[in-house]
């Protein structure tokens, strides 16, 4: 009797040890399942999410402007030279057009979407279906407002644009260091255009000042955002608007001093209404994009200046954002204060614009190789 009570106590205790060894070995388990949760939260968090791109969605405005041309053109280049297949549309500046081109890159497995926005505004249910499916979506240029799947944006620092512009004209008429008054006209792009409300705020920064001071006087009286909002950017538009302003206001012989022109194709028809109409000294005229026309009317003093983004430099900035999201790496930006479409702040890249004038169009666009000699003839 003795012996077999030895005998079950003995296995109690065994018993007791292996339950006891059990219990904890499924408390660590627990434990390290919990600490590597906590631990992919954390990389959830701060880490950038991996996305295998194969595939890639850019949609263009138009193939109207020589600019998004070149910009959809050095996308697709620098892309597929890293390996990409690319889906490139032009919208014709259609909304529906461009609607129905994004919607079906995300049909068609597209899995990046680079969009320059014809309408910022009226993306937003298109872009819910990149959402859905995963799509890492790169505003490109112009902010696509009131959504959430923005994940980029990739600019220029578009309130510096305006900034170059205005205090080109403050520096062009020396308004610093005089107490004449000189006319001036203001035009800019559709209000639609988010970036439109970067380029007018920067230049009215600028010129407000002496405008409220009597230095610069807009004859017109017309310079809001609203009054001077030229739609889709058009060279037609804006040639008729500046045919009216000469009829109404500067027939009689009162000088023109300054034109501000938010870009280059609004600056091309505010040149052929003043060569058509005008019969005074040749105004100040600014510009954005350096687009061929507009630098050819600057060799013959018919614009003043323009202000160049390289749109190299942007294709090579968001080609560097798709290879970050293909490898899961950071994303390269530079600003988190600036962008808020609505639906909160958008990371950005922004690069910086140059001033181009007579003066250093050759070595800022010719001796880069942007253009050539011939292009500019």
């Amino acid at each position: 009797m003795k012996k077999l009570l030895s005998f079950l106590l003995v296995a109690i205790m065994v018993l007791s040890v292996v339950a006891c060894s059990e219990s904890k070995s499924t408390d660590e388990k627990e434990e390290d399942s919990a600490v590597a949760e906590d631990s992919q939260e954390l990389d959830d968090e701060s880490g950038d999410t991996k996305v295998e791109v194969k595939k890639v969605g850019v949609a263009m405005p138009t193939k109207d402007l020589q600019r998004w041309n070149q910009d959809g053109e050095n996308l697709k280049k620098e892309l597929e030279a890293k390996g990409f297949e690319v889906d490139l549309q032009f919208a014709n500046n259609d909304i529906g057009t461009q609607v129905s081109q994004i919607e079906n890159m995300i049909a068609n497995n597209c899995n990046v979407l680079v969009i320059a926005a014809i309408d910022g505004s009226a993306l937003t249910t298109a872009l819910e279906q990149a959402k859905t499916n995963n799509i890492p979506v790169i505003s490109y240029d112009r902010l696509i407002m009131n959504s959430d799947a923005i994940s980029y944006y990739a600019t220029f620092d578009n309130t510096r644009v305006g900034e170059i512009q205005g205090q080109y004209i403050v520096d062009a008429l020396d308004l610093e260091n005089t107490d004449e008054t000189f006319n001036i006209e203001v035009f800019t792009g559709p209000t639609d255009d988010n970036n439109v409300n970067f380029f007018y705020g920067g230049a009215m920064k600028v010129l407000e000042p002496y405008i409220d001071k009597g230095t610069l006087n807009v004859v017109s009286g017309k310079y809001s955002l609203a009054e001077a909002a030229t739609k889709e950017w058009s060279t037609e538009e804006s040639q008729k608007r500046m045919e009216n302003l000469i009829s109404a206001y500067y027939s009689d012989g009162t000088q023109l001093d300054a034109v501000l022109s938010s870009n280059d194709s609004v600056a091309n028809g505010v040149t052929n209404a003043l060569v058509n109409s005008y019969s005074g000294d040749y105004p100040v005229l600014t510009g954005q994009d350096c687009e061929i026309t507009s630098m050819k009317n600057l060799v013959k003093d018919l614009q003043t200046m323009s202000v160049f983004k390289d749109t190299r430099q942007l294709a090579a900035k968001v080609v560097e954002m798709v290879v970050a999201i293909s490898e899961g790496a950071e994303v390269p930006i530079n600003d988190t204060e600036t962008y808020d479409n609505g639906t909160g702040i958008v990371p950005s890249f922004l690069l910086d614009p140059i001033a181009v004038d007579k003066d250093n169009y050759k070595e800022v666009l010719i001796d880069s190789g942007y253009y050539s000699e011939d292009d500019l003839k």
